[in-house]
């Protein structure tokens, strides 16, 4: 029998009470000290290399001035000096924050100052490059590592290469050990362990502020939920800026004591699965879209033969999921007919991907069209949805392989508490809420009311089974001028769920009707024209090529039957530009600017209401 998720709250607790992230790297340097922690390429770390070369940094941050719940900023890829650093500055009692490299120079100047950060890390000459304007009006900074010696510039005595921060602690290190040894012991559960700030698809950025007790519970309670075996593996593809992979790559990995296999480029995480064949993959939903487009191109490219009986056994394991995913029961035939389809012929299928040994694979950060879902479904891929936020660790809700619904972002962890408020906005308190925000005097600010709940400006619903389903942020409602409530991230999911459709904006706040703009897929749209006869032009040349106009009329017009009066869309282009947050449409974390679109394409968006 499953103990309840009470008993589970206790355990978690319990556990948390005394964890802090350097006494899980000396627990594990020292029981599985020759066992690998991060790969990345050829180049691995064991458990006893990790905590060296950390306590080498540790020292060498201290010798340039680093001290507790000061501020680091680190800008570089995933790699194992972003592992190496973070985790030094942490022993420190320093805050480390991760920004996002495609954070623009006047983002850079903000979170910079914002932060206070003394130290700022930085991989090489392009990210050099983006924050030289800001560095002479960073009053707090004191010293700029890089990565790259060579992207150094003479004469200026705040630079100094990693290298040289890891050699000088180093010889301090040898010199006393103590030092670092009793230094990090002062270090408590309630201590802050790191800041992350929002996407500010709203407005600035904040920096959310998170205690080693909030890293260390959330992985516990998810775990309790969701168990990982202890020393298996771990994929690493996303910025460390996102609150996911800091929570998964730096945190569970450690109360786990995973083996990381770091993605620099998430472009090469495929043939990376394929190597570390993880038990739990988190992906957010557009990763998730591009692999079901994947599949169904092999798919519609299988000679017939081949093809007829991989058709039949996703349809048998489609049924099985959505059955499940709707809290029904499965036939005994069809759960046979299934199993068979599964041996046969899609684990086989699945291994290739890397994705044979998946246990959980989860999907977060935006909502994903229910259609994605069942098609993965079809494969043996269970992708269920989780929610969460910065504010919240990461995951506070979750759907597990034997307790999950279709649509769903599933029930809170062990632990959180959820209620919902007259307008259908969340609310959650729990030991996963962060400490507060930092205010620009360098305090943290705590954001929960008297009785500890955090308003999420989330807006959902509770079914009777406890199970929670996201319908929009409460700032992105769109109210049309008749009074219609309209949650666009629904019509964007549906819209996005074809394959040439890479990003969708639906428009209509304070307006008489729903509209949409949309982009085509940069990689997907050219593989689709293709396979329909089309010359694989550039993409705005795409945009206008009728076969193209033709299948998106079709799928408006396929959504609008699913979609009430009110929300159908009635017009929709299509743009030439490929959205991206390196153009500025998109935030770090893949969510839309909405003010910055509407700004952009106003004169488009106007032409929608001619006459109206």
């Amino acid at each position: 029998m499953r103990p309840s998720f009470a008993d589970l709250e206790a355990q978690c607790q319990s556990l948390a009470s005394n964890i802090t992230l350097p006494l899980l790297l000396q627990r594990n340097a020292e029981a599985y000290a020759d066992a690998p922690a991060l790969t990345a390429g050829d180049t691995t770390l064991t458990w006893a290399q990790l905590r060296e070369r950390t306590a080498a940094l540790s020292r060498g941050l201290g010798s340039l001035g680093l001290r507790w719940s000061e501020r680091m900023m680190i800008m570089m890829s995933s790699r194992p000096e972003h592992w190496l650093i973070d985790y030094a500055a942490v022993h420190l009692g320093a805050i480390s924050c991760t920004a996002y490299q495609t954070l623009s120079g006047e983002q850079i100047g903000y979170v910079a100052k914002q932060s206070q950060a003394r130290i700022v890390v930085l991989e090489g000459a392009a990210e050099l490059a983006r924050w030289q304007p800001v560095l002479e009006s960073l009053d707090a900074l004191r010293h700029v590592i890089v990565v790259d010696a060579s992207a150094i510039p003479a004469g200026d005595a705040r630079f100094i290469s990693f290298a040289e921060v890891e050699s000088r602690g180093r010889a301090l290190h040898q010199e006393d050990a103590s030092v670092f040894e009793d230094g990090w012991k002062r270090i408590r559960p309630e201590d802050p362990i790191a800041m992350m700030y929002t996407s500010g698809t709203t407005g600035d950025p904040k920096g959310v502020v998170l205690s080693h007790r909030n890293a260390f519970y959330e992985a516990i309670a998810v775990d309790a939920v969701v168990p990982t075996p202890m020393r298996s593996t771990s994929v690493a593809y996303l910025p460390l800026a996102h609150i996911a992979e800091r929570e998964l790559g730096l945190y569970r990995s450690l109360y786990k004591a995973l083996h990381v296999y770091i993605c620099a480029d998430p472009a090469g995480v495929v043939p990376l699965l394929a190597k570390a064949r993880p038990p739990a993959f988190f992906g957010v939903p557009r990763v998730w879209e591009k692999l079901a487009a994947g599949l169904k191109a092999k798919l519609d490219a299988m000679e017939p033969a081949r093809r007829a009986p991989v058709v039949a056994a996703h349809a048998a394991l489609q049924e099985v999921f959505r059955l499940e995913g709707a809290g029904r029961e499965v036939s005994p035939e069809l759960a046979r007919k299934a199993a068979e389809a599964e041996a046969q012929v899609l684990k086989p299928l699945r291994a290739a991907l890397g994705l044979d040994a998946l246990t959980w694979a989860s999907s977060g950060s935006a909502p994903i069209p229910v259609e994605v879902l069942e098609f993965l479904g079809g494969f043996g891929l269970k992708v269920l949805e989780v929610w969460g936020m910065s504010e919240t660790t990461g995951c506070a809700t979750i759907n597990t392989p034997e307790d999950f619904r279709v649509g769903s972002v599933g029930r809170p962890i062990p632990g959180l508490q959820l209620r919902l408020a007259a307008d259908g906005e969340i609310f959650v308190r729990g030991p996963v809420l962060f400490m507060g925000y930092l205010a620009a005097d360098g305090k943290i600010v705590s954001a929960v009311d008297a009785e500890g709940w955090l308003a999420t400006g989330d807006i959902g619903s509770v079914d009777a089974e406890g199970y929670l389903s996201i319908t929009d942020r409460k700032k992105e409602l769109l109210i049309t001028s008749s009074g219609k409530n309209i949650a666009p991230s629904k019509i964007e999911g549906m819209l996005r769920a074809h394959p040439l459709v890479g990003q969708a904006i639906a428009i209509g706040d304070s307006l008489p009707y729903v509209t949409a703009l949309i982009s085509l897929d940069p990689d997907a749209a050219p593989v689709w024209a293709k396979a329909h006869g089309l010359e694989a032009r550039s993409l705005e040349a795409l945009t206008q090529a009728p076969a193209i106009r033709a299948e998106l009329e079709a799928l408006v017009a396929s959504i609008n039957v699913r979609l009430s009066r009110a929300e159908q869309v009635k017009r929709f282009d299509v743009v030439a530009e490929s959205w991206s947050p390196v153009t500025g449409e998109l935030t770090p974390s893949l969510k839309l600017k909405r003010r910055v679109l509407l700004k952009q394409y106003a004169s488009r968006i106007a032409a929608f209401y001619e006459g109206a």
